[in-house]
């Protein structure tokens, strides 16, 4: 019995650390907005005409590579997730606190007393030329100082990670 045991453990450890292995297969790199490709940086331009790039990052998890782009526009902030093709897969959307529901600021407080909400993103998924929202990206500050981000359901009420 002690053998099966051992065996047991050993094999669950086994697929945890492969599965642990398969999500650290992620390269981040930081480029120019220069250097996108022209279908990537196309959709950008049609959805965002004259916005300004802040940051450009290029993901490639298991061999499938995305653009995390963020950029500005008329003083707001947007971010997006692009494929390679030029599919767009997610766009935020920088929202006011006034914006969203009130049950939003009560949930967080419970969570996390006196914490500073720092930052609202409204996350939309994107099927074709579709946006849905989906979730808030909430940014956060603890009452000792600890940066957080948030995932909260749209009506305010749930934290989801």
């Amino acid at each position: 019995m002690g053998t099966l045991v051992r065996f047991t453990s050993v094999a669950a450890a086994l697929v945890i650390l492969t599965a642990a292995a398969r999500s650290q297969d992620t390269k981040e790199e930081k480029i120019a907005p220069d250097k996108l490709p022209a279908k990537v940086a196309d959709a950008v331009k049609a959805r965002f005409p004259g916005a300004e790039f802040t940051s450009v990052t290029k993901e490639t998890t298991d061999g499938k590579v995305v653009y995390d782009i963020e950029l500005t526009l008329k003083g707001r902030k947007y971010e997006m997730d692009i494929q390679e093709d030029g599919t767009v897969l997610e766009v935020e959307k920088q929202v006011d606190l006034k914006d969203v529901p009130a049950d939003l600021a009560r949930t967080v407080e419970a969570k996390f007393p006196k914490a500073k909400i720092v930052e609202i993103m409204e996350v939309n998924k994107v099927t074709g030329k579709v946006e849905k929202p989906d979730h808030y990206e909430v940014n956060i500050e603890t009452a000792d100082g600890k940066k957080m981000e948030l995932e909260i359901s749209l009506d305010g009420k749930t934290v989801i990670k």
